[in-house]
């Protein structure tokens, strides 16, 4: 009876672990999941990304070669501290002439309504665009990741993006991250 009952309870435990563990974050050399943004009303959001229209877009639709993803939460204290640094890469990407059009730098608030991430765009004086993901779910495609992570990727032949790099934790220093983006890759 004993030996059954740890059998069932060993069983249980297993289950719901398995179930708990839905998506693993993008590995490098995977294929970035398919992320629907929500609509973009500034025509120089939609002119920055290269995408058109009035209802959500998919993260396949942003124009360029390669596209950096930072999942945030304004509530965490790592994001708020580091928005400096990522507002400087931004920055040095549109300071570049070899680089602007090709790299396209946004950020998705998990958890996080528009109100909050616009409080998040004003207070840290985010110029890149923000998008809100209130339910969770992109957060959930991307396997729930701890904030802030970043993940970047590059658009292969058939147009498909490739993930080049998926880490957690803050930039710090966005010149050498920005020189690994492009030693990664190949820009």
């Amino acid at each position: 009876m004993l030996k059954l009952m740890s059998t069932l309870i060993l069983l249980f435990f297993s289950c719901t672990f398995a179930f708990a563990v839905d998506v693993a974050p993008p590995k490098e050399g995977e294929s970035l999941p398919e992320m629907l943004l929500p609509a973009i009303e500034d025509a120089g959001v939609q002119k920055y990304l290269g995408v058109s229209g009035s209802g959500p877009f998919s993260v396949n639709d942003i124009q360029g070669e390669v596209v950096i993803i930072q999942i945030f939460s304004m509530y965490c204290p790592h994001c708020q501290a580091d928005a400096p640094f990522v507002n400087e890469l931004y920055k040095k990407i549109q300071n570049s002439s070899q680089i602007r059009e090709k790299i396209k730098l946004l950020g998705v608030g998990a958890g996080n309504s528009n109100l909050e991430v616009d409080i998040f765009r004003q207070k840290y004086k985010v110029s890149f665009p923000l998008f809100e993901d209130e339910r969770f779910v992109i957060h959930k495609q991307v396997g729930e990741v701890r904030t802030p992570y970043f993940i970047a990727a590059k658009k292969n032949s058939e147009g498909a993006w490739i993930v080049f790099y998926s880490k957690l934790g803050g930039i710090k220093n966005a010149d050498s991250f920005l020189k690994t983006i492009r030693q990664l890759s190949g820009l």
